[in-house]
């Protein structure tokens, strides 16, 4: 079942084009939603992605799937350092970002915009975001455009013309696994 979530709303980073996808994922049985996720851990970690759970709301899981050295190479840059700096950020790699970035999704209150700088987001934009409280933007489309309104357009397209060819080929048989492209 977690195929199914994983071509829906990750299709871009399982293909390299997009560096994390969040997504709420629906489950049962707590034990069997952590072997799928032991199963799948094991298998993005072979390919250089990884998943984790972000927060879990009742029988939900927020899962993030992410492209490892992308995400290590984007949370370096000094302007993203600086913006997460303001929301008082402090980490040495990757790993210690998402959990501070875990942490603040646990707090009740609102979502933390930042969140965009971890789905490879352009910065600008990030930050057009934060400052115009989610107004004001050029477009919108995976997230709301502030800059370079071209650019962004081109990227939306990418990533759907990527869901679309990812779904067909999963419903034509393709497993998953198979369409990860490996870092």
């Amino acid at each position: 079942m977690l195929d199914k979530f994983l071509i829906r709303h990750s299709a871009p980073t399982l293909a390299g084009l997009k560096t994390a996808n969040l997504f709420w994922y629906p489950w049962e049985k707590e034990e069997e939603f952590r072997e799928v996720l032991s199963q799948w851990r094991k298998i993005f970690q072979e390919k250089g992605l990884d998943l984790h759970v972000m927060k879990v709301n009742g029988h939900r899981a927020l899962l993030y799937v992410f492209r490892v050295g992308k995400l290590d190479e984007e949370l370096k840059r000094e302007k993203t350092r600086a913006i997460l700096k303001t929301q008082g950020y402090c980490y040495e790699t990757a790993e210690e970002a998402i959990e501070i970035l875990k942490d603040r999704m646990g707090d009740e209150g609102e979502f933390p915009h930042e969140v965009g700088l971890f789905l490879g987001y352009p910065e600008d934009d990030v930050w057009g975001f934060m400052v115009n409280q989610g107004k004001n933007c050029k477009c919108c489309g995976c997230w709301k455009v502030y800059c370079d309104e071209c650019s962004a357009m081109k990227t939306f397209c990418k990533f759907k013309k990527c869901e679309e060819v990812y779904q067909r080929l999963f419903l034509a048989g393709k497993p998953v696994r198979q369409l990860i492209v490996a870092a």
